[in-house]
């Protein structure tokens, strides 16, 4: 690996979701939009229910729904640790539609309810933006 990639790792609780060389991640943090690029500075931060753009070495764009978690960059080097992560073409576009009106008719004074449709709204953006 040169210089010039970055080496990145998806990661859910219970699987390795992607891996493999990038020149860009973009991903959402506590704080708002990050992107990083090769030789970025290190940092760790928190992210939020959101989508994570990978743009790979090769020219393609590999995009995830991904729920809160961690995002580690080191050395060439972007981990993205979050309980739950689905690529995009993994994710049924009507399933996560039914999950987020679901979710909006809990109501919004329930904080469970508001994840439900901050989670079902990311999966959703994610398949879009993969089309």
């Amino acid at each position: 690996m040169s210089d010039a990639q970055l080496r990145v790792e998806l990661v859910a609780a219970d699987r390795l979701v992607w891996s493999g060389e990038a020149k860009m991640v973009i991903a959402r943090t506590t704080e708002g939009d990050v992107g990083i690029l090769p030789n970025h500075a290190p940092m760790l931060a928190v992210i939020i229910e959101g989508v994570v753009d990978v743009q790979t070495a090769d020219g393609e764009t590999w995009v995830a729904a991904v729920d809160a978690g961690f995002l580690s960059v080191a050395h060439n080097r972007v981990s993205i640790l979050s309980e739950h992560a689905e690529m995009s073409h993994e994710i049924d576009l009507e399933k996560a539609r039914q999950d987020l009106e679901r979710a909006k008719a809990l109501g919004e004074n329930d904080d469970e309810a508001q994840e439900a449709v901050r989670r079902a709204e990311a999966r959703i953006r994610a398949v879009e933006m993969a089309s």
